[in-house]
């Protein structure tokens, strides 16, 4: 990984990244807005599941409303993490959080895949139910999950690596 990561960084994109200042603090700034854009939507169905959000509208209505703002903030992330990636390779590729997040964050996108699966399954005009333990409990898992990844992009800052 050390060796793809040293020949990314010496390519003409990583190397326009590195050399514009503003890139890497703006496109921060953008991947921090998209998380946030995440987190709160699934918080939004969390709080949903526990009856605490809503509790009067089906599930479906509330998936309707914030899944797709998951997959389009994830989108942002993909694109804006991409390119702090490129702009410092060395940095992120064979640092163990970068690459516990990535796990994280595949896991993640199977969880909201299935969850938006199993609730379009679900008729739009049953009334709210009192949902199962298990639907409540991954609904925290994957709450955790998300904060996890949150804690694990913040500490690619500060894991220093031994040079190769």
């Amino acid at each position: 990984m050390q060796q793809f990561a040293t020949w990314l960084e010496a390519t003409p994109l990583s190397l326009i990244i590195q050399n514009l200042l503003w890139v890497i603090p703006t496109v921060q700034t953008v991947h921090i807005l998209a998380i946030a854009v995440v987190i709160s939507s699934v918080g939004m169905i969390v709080l949903r599941i526990f009856g605490r959000s809503d509790p009067d509208s089906p599930l479906t209505y509330t998936s309707k409303r914030f899944v797709p703002w998951i997959w389009a903030a994830l989108g942002v992330l993909v694109l804006s993490g991409s390119i702090m990636v490129i702009g410092e390779p060395v940095r992120s590729l064979p640092n163990p959080a970068f690459q516990l997040k990535m796990g994280m964050l595949l896991a993640a996108i199977g969880i909201t895949f299935v969850f938006q699966t199993a609730v379009g399954r679900m008729a739009t005009d049953a009334p709210p139910v009192k949902l199962h333990w298990g639907v409540r409990f991954v609904a925290i898992a994957t709450l955790c999950l998300w904060l996890a990844i949150i804690i694990a992009g913040r500490w690619i800052a500060y894991m220093i690596l031994p040079e190769y």
